[in-house]
């Protein structure tokens, strides 16, 4: 039977010295050359450099080649040596050995025979530098990718803060698209008063250009069940503005959850997410998006500091109701069973101690896969309220005293004297009225009286209310 011989030059000549050659090879363009037999059994090894593939390969010689690699390539080395049998040449092949430090080494291997009763000469190329620069490639590439989901994340993150803080909001029954409901943005954004929105058909509201496209964006929510969003153009205005419609169900029946936002140029350019940031960085209202059991999902920068949190990180993941009580969980049931949950007054006791007075509105976020609650908290200085009603009250009784000043000459100085006190008592008891709360008891206390006596005073006071006339000014509340 005729031999296969090697394509081109015959080789034979140089079997005696594959040792040799395997050295040369080494020397020139590869780090290991291994000299082996008929059977496969290694007779010479030779190496390029010191790395871990010298230190595994020490005692190979003798061995069978398929012996010194992983159990998972030593089909490649079988396939190797039988096409260099055949051929006189293989194909390149990577091949996996074992080394000491128990990360397996890749050498890519090609083999010659030298003659047709010759060795087989395997030089290989250790792959760790290209497998190396390929990790780091697919690192990097991975790095890109979670910079770029984390951007899409914090991106989506600050428009659903904005819209929470910025959203007209209105509740729509879905038979007859009445408003049942609506926000006070609402209120704002179509400059009509909020107990005048109330019972408006919603569609009267939107230009007539753009109600065949409202209408069926609402059929489709109530045929569906689906939510949808379009651009649309207001009512007797040139400005624009995208509305979506939700659907869902309340003890009411079916009603539609309409959005409204005014198309702002800057939020919709191609840098929205830089504008946003700083749109919702810079509202001076906390904005607080939570699940529908109350656990805070996102907030802003705001929230962070009314609830004394170290960043909105500690923020995420607690529960609302913490901060300002059961209530909360009414808030939130009344907006998941009508949308809206119009304006509560309520206190929030941040974790450092500071309570603040709040109003707190709330709207459902209902989206394909999942509702949320976006809430608007606003903080209500009632220290500025009541500076401003004792500011009045010193106002009254200045303008009092003045008006009396003006009688000098025609009142002798006792009666003066008498009615300036009358004035000065009429602001005392109004101030001690609202340092406790409109509680007579502490007020009474608070002026050293009685509460008889306190009562005796208020009495006098409204019998006398009617007869100020031409008797003299008196002090308002």
């Amino acid at each position: 039977m005729k031999q296969p011989s090697t394509p081109g030059v015959d080789l034979a000549a140089l079997s005696g010295l594959a040792p040799e050659l395997a050295e040369t090879f080494v020397s020139l363009a590869s780090d290991i050359a291994l000299v082996i037999d008929r059977t496969g059994v290694i007779h010479n090894v030779a190496l390029g450099g010191n790395g871990p593939i010298a230190h595994g390969s020490d005692n190979w010689v003798g061995r069978s080649w398929a012996d010194t690699v992983t159990r998972e390539t030593r089909a490649k080395v079988e396939e190797l040596l039988r096409e260099a049998g055949l051929n006189g040449i293989s194909h390149r092949r990577e091949i996996n050995h074992p080394s000491p430090t128990g990360i397996d080494i890749p050498v890519s291997y090609a083999a010659v025979r030298l003659g047709v009763d010759g060795p087989v000469l395997a030089v290989g190329r250790d792959l760790r530098a290209i497998t190396g620069i390929q990790q780091q490639f697919v690192e990097a590439q991975q790095e890109i990718e979670r910079e770029y989901w984390k951007h899409r994340q914090a991106e989506s993150r600050y428009r659903m803060l904005f819209q929470v803080a910025t959203d007209a909001v209105l509740v729509v029954d879905a038979q007859t698209l009445h408003v049942i409901d609506a926000n006070i943005a609402a209120s704002t954004l179509f400059d009509i008063a909020l107990d005048q929105l109330v019972g408006m058909d919603a569609m009267s509201t939107i230009d007539r250009a753009s109600r065949p496209a409202v209408g069926e964006l609402l059929a489709a929510a109530r045929s569906s069940g689906l939510g949808g969003e379009i651009r649309v153009r207001f009512a007797g205005r040139r400005a624009s503005a995208r509305i979506s419609a939700t659907p869902f169900r309340s003890a009411d029946g079916m009603l539609l959850l309409l959005r409204v936002r005014s198309v702002d140029a800057a939020a919709d350019s191609g840098d929205a997410s830089s504008t946003l940031v700083r749109l919702v960085a810079s509202t001076p209202d906390s904005v607080v998006v939570t699940d529908i059991a109350g656990r805070i999902l996102m907030s802003n920068p705001a929230f962070v500091e009314l609830a004394q949190f170290a960043d909105e990180g500690h923020a995420r993941g607690r529960q609302l109701s913490d901060l300002v009580g059961d209530d909360m969980r009414e808030v939130i049931a009344a907006a998941r069973g009508r949308g809206i949950a119009a304006g509560r007054h309520m206190s929030l006791r941040g974790l450092r101690g500071r309570i603040a007075a709040i109003e707190i509105s709330a709207a459902l976020i209902a989206d394909e896969d999942q509702e949320c609650i976006g809430l608007t908290i606003r903080a209500r200085d009632t220290d500025a309220a009541e500076r401003l009603q004792r500011h009045r009250q010193h106002a009254n009784l200045a303008s009092a005293i003045d008006a009396l000043t003006a009688k000098l000459g025609e009142l002798a100085m006792p009666e003066l004297l008498a009615r300036v006190a009358e004035q000065a008592e009429h602001f005392f008891v109004q101030a001690a009225l609202q340092l406790s709360d409109r509680d007579r008891v502490k007020a009474a206390r608070l002026l050293g009286l009685s509460p008889e006596q306190l009562e005796a005073r208020l009495r006098s006071e409204t019998e006398s209310s009617g007869k100020a006339g031409d008797d003299g000014p008196q002090a308002s509340d």
